[in-house]
């Protein structure tokens, strides 16, 4: 199935993504020697729009590469998109399945986009009943996720 434009993600030029590169390795190298980092990170958020703290700077080589990490911190922070549909969800979960190239970005678009508040664990940490479940039950489950009061 194909996505329109707006569930897709942006584009973000080489020359912006190796400079975002070099800020994070200049940020991470700050940290790992000890410095304060904290005024570079608050910088650095406010140029990308991402609320990102010291640990992702210091760890994020444990899940993805630097060009991932600036790839994600290029991109504007997810879109909410009011009238996303149950097909269009259920396409999203398949390209994380299926470990899309843009799997990071489609991940946080189907959290952004559902009432379940640990959306991504129904994929990668599911319970029993959803263990091997296609895209289409994982989106039922998000979706059908109802908060209460206690």
């Amino acid at each position: 199935m194909d996505l329109r434009s707006e569930l897709l993600p942006p584009p973000v030029e080489q020359q912006h993504a190796e400079e975002i590169c070099g800020e994070i390795e200049r940020i991470a190298d700050v940290i790992a020697r000890g410095g304060p980092a904290d005024d570079a990170i608050a910088a650095f958020n406010e140029r990308t729009g991402h609320g990102y703290v010291s640990l992702d700077f210091t760890e994020y080589y444990g899940w993805r590469d630097l060009q991932d990490f600036a790839r994600e911190a290029a991109r504007p922070t997810w879109p909410k998109v009011p009238d996303i549909t149950h097909d269009e969800l259920t396409e999203i979960v398949r390209r994380v399945l299926a470990n899309d190239a843009d799997a990071d970005y489609y991940l946080r678009l189907f959290e952004v986009n559902v009432p379940h508040p640990r959306a991504a664990s129904l994929i990668f940490h599911p319970p029993a009943e959803l263990r091997d479940a296609s895209a289409q039950a994982i989106t039922d489950a998000a979706l059908s996720y109802r908060a209460f009061a206690l």
